[in-house]
This record gives C-alpha cells, structure tokens and sequence, in this order.
C-alpha cells in the first residue's frame, strides 16, 4: 500500500471503524483485567510485594513477544497476526478469573501479556495504513477508542462487582462481546500494510531518534502501568472509600484519557508534537502528585483525572512517528520503540510494590510521578 491509492470515503470509513473496532476490543478486555485485580489480590491473599512480583508476569510476556511480533507482521501482515492475537487474548481473559493459585495466575498473565502486545502491534500497524490512506494524523483517535473501551471496562466492573459477580464470571461476558467484535470486524481490515519488508530481520537496531521515543514512551508507560494496576489497590488501601466506589480513580483517569486522546490530534497538529510532550508530562507529574500529597477522594481523582490527560497522547504520538520511520518497516519500529517502551511497563509493576512493600503506596507513586517530569525534559531537548 502506499500514499497514493485513491480510496473513496465510504471505503476509508469502514476500514478505520474496523481499525477502531480491534482496538475497541484490546481495550475492554485488558480494562476489565484491571477492575478485578483488587479482587484477585484478595482472593488469593497477596500483599502488595507478592502483587507486584505477580504482575510482572503480563509485560513480561509482553516483552518477551515484542522482536517476534515485528517480525511476524512484516513477514505475514498485520491482517492476519492481528486476528490470531485478538483470539489468544479473548480466550485467556477468563482464565485469569479461574486461577486458584499464584503460579496459575502468572502463567495465565504471562500468555495475556503475549496475545495483548501482538495484538497492540498489528493493530498499530493498521492505523499507521489508515493514517497513509486518510492522509493526516488520526492515531490518537484510535488510541482514543482504547482509552473509551478502558473506560467502558471500568464502569462494567464497577457495576459487576456490586452484583457480586465473580471475575470468571465477568471475564466470560467480556469475551463473549470481544469475539462478536472480531467475527463482524476481521474482513474488513487492511489487506496490505505500509512499506511491508518481508526480508526485515526479527531483532532491528533502532536509531536515535526511535531511542528517542522508546524513552518517551518508557516513562509514559509506567505512569499509565501504576494506573492501570494500582489505582484500585490506592483507593482500596490508603483513599478507603466505600466498595462501589474502589474503581473510581480507575474510572477517573481512563474518562480522560479517552477524552485527551479525541483531542490529541487536534492540539499536536497546531501547538506541536514538542509542546505537546511537554504538556503530557507536565500534567502527568502533577496529577500524580496532588494524589499522593492530599490523600483523599476528591484530591485523588482529580489527581487522577489529571493523569490521565497527561499520558493520553503520549503513546499514540511515539507510535505514530515511529510508525513513518524511513529504515524500519513500520511492525518493526513499532516494536522497536515498544521494547524500549514496556520495559516500563515490566518494571513498573514490581517497582511501586516493593517500594510500597518497604514504605508506602503513597511514596512510591510519589516516585514515579518523577518519570512524568522527565517526558517533559526529553521532549525540550529533542526535535519530533
């Protein structure tokens, strides 16, 4: 495929609702992982040093997956690697939901951290192809639809839990709807992808400027990691509200993120990807640490709330540069600057737990709010 192929409108809305669909479904399968965790964690009786060794399992997988997810979607497309990961992530959701031990969980985890970054890969692969058809930027739209399914997930395992449903229970309605969403969706996907190199090598060394936003997005990434898997341990823990409203937090920083990540492509296209940046981790350090120096709820979400517009537009923007990269076939930069970029999130996870373990929840993530400032310094120093 490439820049000039006339596509007719008509054409071009299906295959960016298709697009949008897959990452519809990445996003309420891993939100609705989230909302469960403060219940898995009590289920198995874990402390919050056991939690955050259990959940390096998922960006371990993940990590493990990223060289070999490239290399797939440049030798066989991200068509096809897209819709086997978007079936290994639906069928292992409900498996974290039956795990009756510690090592069942990990390895459960361990395989949802792998389905959900070959899915993350092929599925940006396609947006870069629908970006090249539509002719400007529309990533963070679609990084917009994950943020609104994460949101969607949150607000379903909100109100599951006051059912009382058991998370295999709520697991097992989710993947019902997900796999819906690839049986209406998976023809209508791009067939062929931009710049597709067959011949590109599984291991790819990127260059400076994708080191670059590997870093950006390293420290974007454990900011997103605490919210996503502690968020609820926070309110549950030190906020202490009632049980309903455990996930608010959550739910706090998914609705604006959702909302950043509409908006994203609007403010890069005219305050630029730098003063973009910059904002992000501005933000991101600040709500981070209204949170953590005033804790109560109304502090602590809008803290949250301010998180959640600071690492919008993070991530779509990185993908969506590197995605253009003039050396590496886009699945492969993509991968690239994943690597660099989950080691946060394989990091994150054990990080804020021992240091909680050893102090406090409040210090730790008063210590990663540190990483939002440094979004900031690396975009003032750099061109994008």
């Amino acid at each position: 495929m490439t820049s000039d192929i006339t596509i007719h409108g008509s054409q071009k809305r299906i295959y960016r609702i298709a697009v949008s669909s897959f990452f519809f479904l990445a996003g309420l399968c891993f939100s609705s992982w989230a909302s469960r965790i403060p219940d898995i964690q009590s289920k198995l009786h874990l402390n919050n040093a056991t939690l955050g060794a259990v959940l390096l399992s998922l960006p371990t997988g993940l990590l493990i997956s990223l060289p070999m997810s490239g290399w797939l979607v440049a030798k066989f497309g991200s068509r096809i690697i897209a819709i086997g990961a978007a079936l290994l992530y639906i069928f292992t959701l409900p498996l974290l939901g039956f795990a009756q031990t510690t090592g069942h969980l990990m390895i459960c985890l361990f395989i949802f951290g792998m389905g959900g970054n070959m899915l993350n890969i092929s599925i940006n692969t396609q947006a870069v192809g629908t970006e090249v058809i539509y002719g400007r930027s529309i990533m963070a739209s679609y990084h917009g639809v994950w943020s609104l399914a994460g949101f969607s997930g949150a607000a379903i395992g909100t109100l599951l839990i006051r059912t009382g449903l058991l998370p295999w229970e709520h697991f097992f309605i989710i993947s019902g709807v997900a796999l819906i969403i690839v049986i209406a969706g998976f023809r209508y996907l791009l067939a062929e992808d931009v710049n597709r190199n067959e011949q590109q090598p599984i291991f790819a060394k990127p260059d400076r400027s994708l080191i670059y936003l590997g870093l950006i997005a390293f420290c974007s990434m454990i900011c997103e990691g605490a919210m996503f898997d502690w968020s609820g341990v926070y309110f549950q823990k030190v906020i202490q509200p009632g049980k309903g409203l455990v996930t608010t937090g959550y739910t706090a920083f998914m609705c604006t993120m959702a909302t950043g990540r509409f908006v994203g492509d609007w403010v890069a296209t005219r305050v630029g990807k730098k003063r973009t940046l910059q904002l992000s981790g501005i933000f991101t350090a600040m709500g981070l640490l209204i949170a953590v120096i005033f804790p109560f709820f109304t502090t602590a979400v809008l803290g949250f709330l301010l998180v959640g517009a600071g690492v919008s537009s993070v991530v779509p923007l990185v993908y969506s540069t590197a995605g253009k990269s003039k050396i590496l076939s886009p699945g492969v930069a993509i991968a690239a600057v994943s690597t660099i970029g989950y080691l946060g999130f394989l990091f994150g996870p054990p990080f804020i737990g021992f240091i909680a373990q050893a102090s406090s929840l409040r210090i730790s993530l008063g210590l990663v709010a540190v990483l939002g400032s440094v979004i900031a310094v690396i975009a003032t120093r750099n061109k994008f």
